[in-house]
């Protein structure tokens, strides 16, 4: 009991920074997805919910033309903009990076050695209300990461069946030569 008690209460506080951040972008009209372990959790949970893995904090992709009125409209919700070694966020009350929102930005690379850009389809809406990255979006950002914790994101979606053939033949040669390594871990 106390193992899932935690569990839920942890559930609640990073999908409560989400839809907080989310409410207010969608109020004031500006295009997001909140992409990373969250989603990857989202999407997973929905197929198999022993199958999901919570992660710590709340990534989002925005357009960098944007974040001027990103900042105004979430700062009436407990959150204030910082560029931090590197790094753009949006901290909650706290200060704390982990319970704040990462950002990174569509049509850009994370960092200049990953092999392609932060991709900027359409999102879709999960059950929860937020506007999530697509499927084949996430396995595109986990595949150019490609740190332990996004071969393991690839793993929980690959081992609950969303990666499809489409999506896998949507995948430039490095990526689909990433996915065949994860692959060939399991």
């Amino acid at each position: 009991m106390l193992v899932n008690s935690i569990f839920e209460v942890a559930l609640d506080q990073i999908l409560d920074v989400a839809k907080r951040f989310s409410g207010a972008l969608e109020s004031a009209g500006i295009p997001f997805r909140i992409i990373g372990g969250l989603a990857v959790f989202v999407h997973v949970e929905q197929r198999d919910p022993l199958a999901a893995r919570l992660t710590r904090d709340v990534d989002v992709a925005i357009d960098r033309r944007d974040l001027e009125r990103i900042s105004a409209a979430v700062a009436p919700h407990g959150f204030h903009y910082r560029h931090v070694a590197g790094v753009d966020m949006f901290l909650t009350g706290d200060g704390k990076a982990r319970s704040g929102v990462h950002a990174v930005f569509v049509g850009e690379k994370v960092r200049p050695e990953y092999v392609e850009p932060i991709p900027g389809s359409v999102p879709v809406r999960s059950e929860q209300g937020i506007l999530i990255a697509s499927v084949a979006d996430l396995v595109h950002m986990k595949l150019t990461s490609f740190r332990l914790k996004d071969k393991v994101h690839i793993q929980d979606m690959d081992g609950v069946g969303l990666i499809t053939p489409e999506i896998e033949a949507g995948l430039s040669s490095i990526l689909r030569e990433r996915l065949a390594e994860v692959r060939a871990t399991e």
